[in-house]
């Protein structure tokens, strides 16, 4: 249709000018704006017993009416009021479950090791995901903060969790943006506000139809210069992007991990009418120290651009500094200060992963024993147990496998019954708490207080026009 017509149009000007029908709109609205009514739980379809596919439970939204009714991941959804879901897709589900706050609606669902379908009553309310959404301590003083995208309502979310956190008090921070796509252009530049001295360039864009912008640190930290590291990794884009760029070239962060996606162009939304538009680049974005975010795309395919991640890192012909005089490397995504690849899972770690061997034993498990306390660990009989329930969906792991994937194996177990029954949040603790990149980067926030101290330093002595070398 029509729509195709233009958007094929537009694909010859770059990855990422795109236009809206009324139906993506609303979605792109609704992203942004970060909010709907609804029971607030993610569905997805899996193939059934007979081979047809069914909608299940992928994880109720922490303190979603979802998850105060009692639902759990891996349930099947049966009904919904009283309309069988059968033969339907999960959008169709997903609309039969939204409607106006405070309704109620019912829902029917199957859940292994219990006979008949569980109904439950959900009262609709608003539902806003959070974007930051694991926020805690690692150890005393030192607290992980991830960021999961950059909507409407991040930075308000962000201000409310640092207050809570007290940076007065803090000693150390690491913020997770990995596989953050980016978002709102002014969220990134208030998210990095909090962290920069007043008055610090954040990004500035220009373009062939747009003036020069720049955007500064309005409010600043107000003193609270607690080191940093920054977590990255090759879906880091945009917005998220721009965070990380602004706090590397100001020695504010260590950042580690991979190098990022690398999408730096604006884009302006033009409405064609009440509920179509168009979205078009009209600028580029520049880290502070000057770097282009935006990878190459000339000559690339939109597959290649997307997928083809190993060919788009290009040659370090540029250097930039940092505030502290660090060499900096761009030109096409962060480059981070430390490269940490993400781990390549083991042959045996695959297998179960490809199986979903541990949210099917989870809901196995649950289903024999009904629940387990929130300090649940896994112990041999629990292993024996999994062991079993693997051989009955034909995978056999020998005594030699199991000992060389232990650790992930009792993790793996531990993060999926802990979600199942007390909540994603919990479950994200254990996962980052056996993360090695966090532990990497809890081991690193002296090198990253180092940067920030030579900075200072650095600044200092520029500012007085003599520059010392160490002795």
């Amino acid at each position: 249709g029509k729509g195709g017509a233009i958007r094929g149009m537009l694909r010859t000007l770059d990855p990422h000018s795109n236009f809206f029908d009324a139906r993506a709109y609303a979605l792109l609205r609704e992203q942004q704006q970060g909010k709907y009514y609804g029971v607030g739980m993610r569905i997805g379809s899996t193939p059934g017993k007979m081979g047809k596919m069914v909608t299940i439970v992928v994880q109720p939204m922490p303190g979603s009416p979802a998850f105060r009714a009692g639902l759990r991941p891996g349930d099947i959804i049966v009904k919904v009021d009283d309309k069988p879901t059968e033969g339907l897709n999960t959008t169709q589900v997903a609309s039969l479950l939204k409607g106006p706050k405070g309704t109620v609606v019912y829902v029917a669902v199957s859940r292994e090791g219990s006979g008949n379908p569980l109904e439950f009553t959900i009262t609709r309310d608003e539902i806003s995901p959070r974007t930051v959404d694991d926020v805690f301590y690692l150890r005393p003083h030192v607290a992980y903060i991830h960021i999961s995208g950059f909507n409407e309502t991040t930075n308000d979310e962000l201000s409310k969790e640092l207050d809570k956190l007290n940076p007065k008090t803090l000693q150390g921070l690491v913020l997770d943006l990995r596989s953050n796509p980016g978002g709102l252009l002014q969220q990134a530049v208030d998210v990095a506000d909090h962290f920069l001295e007043k008055n610090q360039l954040i990004v500035y864009h220009y373009g062939r139809r747009s003036h020069e912008k720049r955007y500064y640190a309005s409010t600043g930290e107000s003193g609270n210069q607690y080191p940093m590291v920054v977590l990255i990794n090759r879906m880091t884009a945009s917005a998220a992007e721009i965070v990380t760029g602004a706090l590397q070239d100001h020695d504010r962060a260590l950042v580690m991990g991979e190098p990022s996606f690398g999408k730096g162009l604006v884009q302006s939304e033009y409405p064609l009418s009440e509920k179509t538009m168009l979205l078009l680049t009209t600028a580029r974005y520049y880290t502070p120290s000057g770097w282009l975010i935006q990878s190459s795309y000339s000559n690339v395919s939109l597959y290649d651009y997307y997928y083809h991640y190993d060919q788009k890192t290009q040659p370090h012909t540029e250097v930039r500094l940092t505030d502290g005089g660090r060499e900096v490397y761009g030109g096409g995504g962060i480059t981070p200060d430390v490269t940490v690849s993400e781990p390549k899972l083991t042959p045996v770690e695959q297998t179960l992963e490809q199986h979903g061997a541990f949210f099917n034993f989870a809901k196995y498990y649950l289903g024999v024993h009904k629940t387990i306390p929130q300090d649940f660990t896994v112990t041999e009989p629990v292993l024996v147990e999994f062991r079993q329930f693997l051989s009955t969906k034909g995978i056999s792991l020998s005594d030699n496998e199991l000992e060389g994937n232990l650790g992930y194996i009792k993790d793996h177990i531990q993060e999926q019954l802990v979600g199942m029954i007390y909540g994603q949040e919990e479950s994200d603790k254990i996962e980052v708490e056996s993360d090695p990149l966090v532990q990497k980067a809890l081991n690193s926030m002296s090198q990253a207080a180092e940067l920030l101290a030579n900075a200072k330093k650095y600044m200092a002595s520029r500012a007085q026009g003599t520059i010392t070398t160490p002795q």
